[in-house]
């Protein structure tokens, strides 16, 4: 099997399973911010904050995923 083959039949794998870690981590994210909010709803502004800056990153690494796609072709 030549490296362009095996790439193209690893890389759907790969983003599906990033895709699936970030879908999962966005989803703890917002529901530990969700339960801190009921619990403390004083300091939801420092939670939101702290949420969306963690979010950001979580989509950053499933952005770096799929452009490594574009940058291996």
């Amino acid at each position: 099997m030549d490296p362009q083959t095996a790439l193209s039949l690893v890389y759907p794998i790969g983003i599906g399973i990033a895709a699936l870690g970030s879908g999962l981590g966005l989803g703890k994210a917002v529901s530990a911010a969700m339960e801190a909010t009921g619990r403390q709803p004083e300091a939801s502004g420092k939670i939101l904050i702290s949420m969306i800056i963690g979010c950001a990153f979580i989509e950053a690494l499933t952005i770096y995923a799929l452009i490594s796609i574009f940058l291996a072709k």
